[in-house]
């Protein structure tokens, strides 16, 4: 049984982990969850507290509920699915992952762009160049907050080795939509980013890396692979193109063909 209307206590605590995890927009209690929004990330949540003093979450983003990894809960109220925490440290363990989520899918990352470039005149090739840049910066930002800050093959989190790669060129995506789709992009150190740039590797749909006959033995050791890719459908759709059209034509060159 859901607590009704919310203790002080218990207010107070939604108001800490809010706050401290992006959800800083409070609009009231209804039937005794509270609700929050961001002014940096899409949709809103909604926590509650039951009598026995487990926690829950209910939230409205499917993009997050389809990547945050945790079972859904069977039970009544807001949003699209709702999760149960048996302790409040629970939660403040997975408030992280929602707030990175929610300021990444699935088009956060164009809403800012297009708000930002709105004004920017683009008629001569320094002012394209000029909201590319917005654009490049804005990807990086969010990809940061999706991989959250480590590339996910050598576990290295130093910023300045870290490179945001597109699957996808820039310059070969046909709108802004995929060049700025977080699925369209990895956090990779960045001896795993000129390696895949340029062909070298490539990655299958279980986000093993597929090694070009290219690469030394000496260059793939130095790689340090330690983890597979942890891959969406979105990822996929971006990787059958890498493969074909970066990974296999490198290959193709290299061969003569």
């Amino acid at each position: 049984m859901i607590e009704t209307p919310q203790s002080f206590v218990t207010r107070q605590e939604c108001e800490k982990v809010t706050y401290q995890n992006g959800f800083r927009r409070p609009h009231g209690e209804i039937e005794g969850w509270q609700r929050y929004s961001s002014t940096t990330a899409q949709g809103s949540i909604w926590l509650a507290r039951e009598t026995t003093g487990a926690w829950l979450l209910a939230l409205d983003h499917a993009g997050v509920i389809a990547e945050i990894g945790m079972e859904t809960f069977d039970a009544a109220g807001p949003g699209l699915a709702r999760f149960r925490f048996a302790s409040l440290a629970l939660l403040y363990g997975l408030m992280p992952r929602v707030y990175e989520l929610a300021a990444s899918l699935p088009d956060a990352p164009l809403q800012e762009f297009l708000h930002r470039t709105k004004n920017l005149p683009r008629t001569t090739e320094a002012e394209r160049n000029v909201v590319q840049r917005v654009g490049q910066n804005i990807f990086r930002e969010r990809l940061t907050k999706y991989w959250q800050g480590r590339c996910p093959l050598s576990g290295v989190g130093d910023n300045a080795l870290l490179r945001a790669s597109h699957i996808k060129p820039w310059r070969d995506c046909e709108n802004d939509d995929e060049r700025l789709d977080v699925h369209n992009g990895l956090l990779l150190s960045a001896l795993w980013d000129a390696a895949f740039d340029s062909g070298l590797v490539t990655f299958d749909d279980d986000g093993i890396p597929i090694f070009s006959e290219c690469l030394s033995e000496r260059a793939r050791a130095g790689l340090h692979f330690g983890n597979c890719l942890d891959l969406t459908d979105n990822h996929r759709k971006f990787l059958v193109w890498h493969r074909k059209y970066v990974f296999e034509a490198t290959d193709y060159r290299a061969t003569g063909g």
